[in-house]
């Protein structure tokens, strides 16, 4: 019998009522294994309508309640990472041990969550005028949503909900109906962990759950990852329905490698970056500038590494890539690669061909890598989200610097090379909202937040760390004059000398 995956709505399992479904499929196999639920207007009314009646306590309730109740989530999240991990791996079909560090990132943001009382703190000004103080402090929205993407299906969630709830907001989610699970898990665990109900609820859907929760009066905000014109379309919509918007859009990130750089630790950043849980990731470097004459040795060093990568089902230990989340993305992915010599690049590596025995009918990809890409090129302007990296060449610093900064994207960015100078300079120059200097995939830890710059963000705020708290709440500033009590009415007598 097929697996069906329902709503989360209120504290429990909703079955799906519209009759509508999608399917779900083992990426490795290409056979379908689940159905879910896909919501209609009134589903997604009745989860809006069960955060907001949980608003009413939860927006009232202490800090030390919220944190508690984050607290025993955390401790559950950790000790069911494994089998988070295997609905990621059978739905998404990554390997396991990056569907773990993705639990892992998730954590992080629980972590920070569980602290949250430091970053609600206030300020106040006292005796800014006789007797009168001005103190500044920061409130819940209510009901906010979270639309995410099917590359992190745990992960991006858990960029959002835990500082949402923290700060004092219920949650509704819809995630990607390409790989639902996790999220049921997740709500499973926060109600074992004693979230009142409907402070977190899960939507299942498409367009028709996603429009409804852009317009729906009582969501006051909206955060969403996923491609650049979806996330313009969210921050649009959002927007003209007077909704905060976080809405973090795609990427076409770069790795600059100077002449002085340690060639064998750029190659080896560059093939994790670049084909690490197969491309399908915003922070992916999909693009290597290569400075000067080290193009060549750069390239084969690269190579030599590709080839070496074991392509696999997710679920097999031995395997370090999996297949890709469906059989149209893979095809989409593998027509920048055959139409890329057309477009000038060279092809050094063509991945399109690739099976695996006994897995014939997977979403399965290899890996693909093309040298001298022309930045007219499709596949250097198009975010490939897939294992193709390119190579563009650039005579000078200056010159790469130039070429990164013509992208219309800017997520994130890394340089490599000994100097620090160099290095610094970079930080500086690149317009880009995540930099690393010899680290490829430069994620912020919670603490500080994610972010691009240009069309990689759409809206004000970065997501998590300090902005993730700013998005989630709400400044006002109070100020109080209150008179001296020795000034009391005559008759009451507070114990103070009237001589002043």
């Amino acid at each position: 019998m097929t697996k069906i995956v329902n709503h989360w709505i209120g504290g429990k399992t909703v079955e799906g009522a519209s009759g509508t479904f999608g399917p779900v499929t083992d990426p490795a196999t290409g056979a379908v294994t689940t159905k879910v639920a896909f919501a209609s207007v009134d589903e997604v009314d009745a989860a809006v309508a069960a955060a907001k009646e949980a608003y009413l306590t939860w927006g009232q309730s202490s800090l030390a309640q919220r944190t508690s109740i984050l607290f025993k989530f955390r401790a559950l999240l950790d000790a069911n990472r494994d089998a988070i991990a295997e609905l990621i791996t059978a739905e998404h079909g990554k390997v396991h041990s990056d569907a773990l560090g993705e639990v892992a990132r998730g954590l992080e943001i629980v972590d920070l969550a569980c602290g949250i009382s430091v970053q609600l703190k206030g300020e106040l000004s006292t005796q800014v005028a006789s007797r009168v103080d001005v103190s500044s402090i920061r409130q819940p929205l209510g009901v906010v949503a979270g639309i995410t993407p099917f590359n992190f299906p745990a992960m991006v969630p858990m960029w959002m909900f835990p500082m949402a709830i923290a700060c004092g907001n219920t949650f509704v989610l819809k995630p990607s109906e390409k790989d639902p699970s996790a999220s049921i898990k997740i709500a499973e665990l926060l109600a074992e962990a004693g979230l009142p109900d409907g402070v977190f609820n899960v939507v299942h859907g498409d367009k028709v759950a996603v429009d409804r929760l852009l317009e729906h009066p009582d969501v006051k905000a909206v955060s969403f990852v996923g491609s650049t014109p979806i996330a313009r379309y969210i921050h649009t919509t959002a927007s003209a329905n007077h909704k905060r918007v976080q809405a973090l859009g795609g990427a076409k990130n770069h790795m600059l490698v100077l002449p002085d750089a340690d060639l064998d630790a750029a190659a080896d950043a560059a093939v994790s970056a670049a084909y690490g849980s197969a491309g399908e990731r915003c922070m992916a470097i999909s693009a290597v500038v290569a400075v000067g004459a080290i193009g060549d040795e750069l390239v084969e060093k690269i190579r030599e590494r590709a080839e070496k990568i074991k392509i696999g089902p997710g679920n097999d230990p031995t395997s370090e890539m999996g297949p890709l989340i469906t059989a149209a993305h893979r095809d989409k992915v593998a027509s920048y690669v055959t139409g890329a010599a057309a477009e000038g690049a060279e092809v050094v590596l063509d991945g399109t061909g690739y099976t695996v025995d006994g897995f014939e009918d997977g979403h399965w990809i290899g890996i693909s890598l093309l040298d001298k890409v022309p930045t007219s090129a499709k596949a250097y302007q198009d975010e490939i989200f897939g294992p193709v990296l390119c190579v563009l060449r650039a005579e000078t610093y200056e010159d790469g610097v130039a070429l990164i900064n013509a992208s219309p994207f800017g997520n994130g960015t890394a340089i490599f090379t000994r100097d620090g100078g160099a290095a610094r300079r970079f930080q500086l120059e690149i317009e880009a909202g995540m930099v690393g200097v010899n680290v490829p995939i430069p994620v912020p830890v919670g603490y500080h937040s994610f972010g691009g710059w240009k069309d990689s963000l759409f809206g004000d705020h970065h997501i998590y760390g300090n902005d993730g708290t700013h998005f989630y709440t709400r400044g006002k500033v109070v100020t109080t004059r209150w008179p001296d009590p020795a000034d009391a009415p005559t008759g009451v007598d507070l114990g103070f000398p009237r001589n002043h």
